[in-house]
Protein backbone atom coordinates (compact mmCIF):
# COMPACT_ATOMS: atom_id res chain seq x y z
CA UNK A 1 0.00 0.00 0.00
CA UNK A 2 2.80 2.41 0.84
CA UNK A 3 4.19 2.11 -2.69
CA UNK A 4 0.81 3.25 -4.03
CA UNK A 5 0.91 6.34 -1.80
CA UNK A 6 4.41 7.26 -2.96
CA UNK A 7 3.45 6.68 -6.60
CA UNK A 8 0.37 8.90 -6.26
CA UNK A 9 2.36 11.60 -4.52
CA UNK A 10 5.22 11.60 -7.04
CA UNK A 11 3.04 11.40 -10.14
CA UNK A 12 0.00 13.44 -9.23
CA UNK A 13 -0.18 15.32 -5.97
CA UNK A 14 3.30 16.87 -5.98
CA UNK A 15 2.47 18.34 -9.39
CA UNK A 16 -0.92 19.62 -8.21
CA UNK A 17 -2.71 17.33 -10.63
CA UNK A 18 -4.91 14.45 -9.67
CA UNK A 19 -7.72 12.82 -11.58
CA UNK A 20 -10.87 11.79 -9.75
CA UNK A 21 -10.68 8.56 -7.78
CA UNK A 22 -12.30 6.43 -10.51
CA UNK A 23 -9.72 7.46 -13.12
CA UNK A 24 -6.91 7.36 -10.58
CA UNK A 25 -7.91 3.83 -9.56
CA UNK A 26 -7.85 2.72 -13.21
CA UNK A 27 -4.43 4.31 -13.77
CA UNK A 28 -3.02 2.71 -10.63
CA UNK A 29 -4.38 -0.68 -11.69
CA UNK A 30 -2.80 -0.21 -15.11
CA UNK A 31 0.49 0.61 -13.38
CA UNK A 32 0.35 -2.83 -11.74
CA UNK A 33 -0.90 -2.09 -8.23
CA UNK A 34 -3.27 -4.50 -6.52
CA UNK A 35 -6.86 -3.41 -5.87
CA UNK A 36 -6.59 -3.88 -2.08
CA UNK A 37 -3.46 -1.70 -1.99
CA UNK A 38 -5.13 1.00 -4.08
CA UNK A 39 -8.23 1.10 -1.89
CA UNK A 40 -6.07 1.00 1.25
CA UNK A 41 -4.07 3.98 -0.04
CA UNK A 42 -7.27 5.90 -0.82
CA UNK A 43 -8.58 5.25 2.71
CA UNK A 44 -5.23 6.17 4.27
CA UNK A 45 -5.04 9.42 2.32
CA UNK A 46 -8.68 10.29 3.05
CA UNK A 47 -8.05 9.84 6.76
CA UNK A 48 -5.00 12.11 6.56
CA UNK A 49 -6.99 14.78 4.75
CA UNK A 50 -9.80 14.49 7.28
CA UNK A 51 -7.46 14.85 10.23
CA UNK A 52 -5.70 17.82 8.65
CA UNK A 53 -8.99 19.66 8.32
CA UNK A 54 -9.96 19.03 11.96
CA UNK A 55 -9.58 21.75 14.56
CA UNK A 56 -6.20 22.20 16.18
CA UNK A 57 -7.87 23.73 19.23
CA UNK A 58 -7.94 20.37 20.98
CA UNK A 59 -4.17 20.60 21.39
CA UNK A 60 -2.79 22.38 24.41
CA UNK A 61 0.31 23.94 22.90
CA UNK A 62 2.22 23.92 26.16
CA UNK A 63 5.93 23.97 25.33
CA UNK A 64 6.71 22.42 28.70
CA UNK A 65 4.93 19.17 27.88
CA UNK A 66 6.70 16.14 26.46
CA UNK A 67 5.23 13.53 24.14
CA UNK A 68 5.78 10.01 25.41
CA UNK A 69 5.70 7.45 22.62
CA UNK A 70 3.45 4.47 23.30
CA UNK A 71 4.91 0.96 23.50
CA UNK A 72 3.16 0.15 20.19
CA UNK A 73 4.75 3.17 18.50
CA UNK A 74 8.18 2.29 19.85
CA UNK A 75 7.76 -1.27 18.62
CA UNK A 76 6.62 -0.40 15.07
CA UNK A 77 8.66 2.74 14.31
CA UNK A 78 12.40 2.32 14.02
CA UNK A 79 14.64 4.47 16.21
CA UNK A 80 15.58 6.73 13.28
CA UNK A 81 11.88 7.49 12.71
CA UNK A 82 11.35 8.41 16.36
CA UNK A 83 14.45 10.63 16.27
CA UNK A 84 13.33 12.25 13.01
CA UNK A 85 9.86 13.08 14.34
CA UNK A 86 11.36 14.46 17.54
CA UNK A 87 13.87 16.55 15.58
CA UNK A 88 11.16 17.92 13.27
CA UNK A 89 9.12 19.03 16.25
CA UNK A 90 12.08 20.52 18.14
CA UNK A 91 13.05 22.42 14.97
CA UNK A 92 9.45 23.78 14.84
CA UNK A 93 8.89 22.27 11.40
CA UNK A 94 5.90 20.34 12.76
CA UNK A 95 3.62 21.08 15.70
CA UNK A 96 1.94 18.73 18.18
CA UNK A 97 -1.03 18.06 15.91
CA UNK A 98 1.16 17.32 12.89
CA UNK A 99 3.40 15.05 14.98
CA UNK A 100 0.39 13.05 16.11
CA UNK A 101 -0.96 12.93 12.56
CA UNK A 102 2.37 11.58 11.28
CA UNK A 103 2.41 8.98 14.05
CA UNK A 104 -1.20 8.03 13.37
CA UNK A 105 -0.61 7.61 9.65
CA UNK A 106 2.60 5.63 10.29
CA UNK A 107 0.73 3.30 12.63
CA UNK A 108 -2.01 2.89 10.00
CA UNK A 109 0.45 1.36 7.52
CA UNK A 110 0.03 -2.41 7.22
CA UNK A 111 3.68 -3.41 7.64
CA UNK A 112 5.13 -4.55 10.96
CA UNK A 113 7.92 -1.95 10.99
CA UNK A 114 7.89 1.63 9.75
CA UNK A 115 11.28 2.83 8.54
CA UNK A 116 12.81 6.29 8.40
CA UNK A 117 12.14 6.49 4.65
CA UNK A 118 8.44 5.86 5.17
CA UNK A 119 8.32 8.33 8.05
CA UNK A 120 9.92 11.02 5.89
CA UNK A 121 7.43 10.38 3.10
CA UNK A 122 4.50 10.61 5.52
CA UNK A 123 5.90 13.89 6.88
CA UNK A 124 6.30 15.27 3.36
CA UNK A 125 2.73 14.30 2.45
CA UNK A 126 1.35 15.91 5.60
CA UNK A 127 3.22 19.18 5.02
CA UNK A 128 2.46 19.29 1.30
CA UNK A 129 -1.25 18.74 1.95
CA UNK A 130 -1.20 21.86 4.13
CA UNK A 131 0.46 23.99 1.45
CA UNK A 132 3.67 24.28 3.44
CA UNK A 133 6.07 23.96 0.52
CA UNK A 134 9.00 25.54 2.36
CA UNK A 135 8.82 22.98 5.12
CA UNK A 136 8.06 20.29 2.56
CA UNK A 137 11.29 21.14 0.72
CA UNK A 138 13.22 20.80 3.99
CA UNK A 139 11.85 17.28 4.44
CA UNK A 140 12.35 16.47 0.76
CA UNK A 141 16.01 17.38 1.13
CA UNK A 142 16.20 15.10 4.17
CA UNK A 143 14.54 12.30 2.19
CA UNK A 144 16.63 12.49 -0.95
CA UNK A 145 19.87 13.71 0.66
CA UNK A 146 19.99 11.60 3.84
CA UNK A 147 23.67 12.33 4.49
CA UNK A 148 22.93 15.94 5.37
CA UNK A 149 20.74 18.82 4.40
CA UNK A 150 21.82 21.19 1.67
CA UNK A 151 22.46 24.74 2.78
CA UNK A 152 20.42 27.18 0.70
Amino acid sequence: MFEVLVFMFENYFAHHTAPDNVVLEQELSAAGFQQKDILGAFDWLQEMTSRLSSQQSEYNLNKLSTRIFSPQELERLDSESISFITFMQQASVINDMERDLILDRAMALPQAEVTIEETRWITMMALWNQGREKDYLFVEDALFNPRGQTLH
